[in-house]
């Protein structure tokens, strides 16, 4: 049998966006916006109490499923939401993740912090902090991207 533990760990991702919040918001909460950043969900409610659900994954490899519950939603300034990251049929983590956008010189400074509980080493904190940034980095370049569309 194996052996079961958590690691509990949490972790905080800062970046500055040249879009002010509304356009980063709107990224989070528009479904076309958010899926060209992040994996396109099948369920999008984007209000309190209300769900997101996508599964996916690289080809060949192992399919994950994110399954969020939307806390809280204060427009252009702040999103939380609580979710569970499997592996097929393995619970890999819980979550509970806050998202602060806050008006900048020339833009946004989002603040991401996540707080979990990490299950047997199928994923780790500093594996989670990894992937995190990579997604950020994406929402960076769909912003850019918004940004030189709508200037046509």
């Amino acid at each position: 049998m194996n052996e079961r533990f958590v690691k509990h760990g949490s972790f905080v991702v800062e970046r500055i966006y040249a879009a002010p919040p509304e356009r980063v918001y709107h990224a989070w909460a528009d479904p076309i916006a958010k899926a060209k950043w992040f994996s396109k969900p099948a369920i999008f409610d984007f209000r309190v109490g209300g769900r997101e659900y996508s599964s996916g994954g690289p080809p060949g490899g192992p399919i994950f499923t994110f399954d969020a519950c939307y806390q809280e939603l204060i427009p252009e300034q702040r999103i939380v939401y609580t979710y569970t990251l499997d592996s097929g049929d393995i619970r890999m983590s819980v979550s509970i993740t806050t998202i602060e956008l806050i008006q900048a010189e020339g833009g946004t400074k989002l603040i991401f912090t996540e707080q979990g509980a990490f299950f047997d080493g199928h994923d780790t904190p500093e594996i989670r902090e990894h992937g995190t940034k990579i997604m950020l980095d994406n929402l960076g370049k769909a912003i850019e991207g918004g940004q030189e569309h709508d200037n046509r």
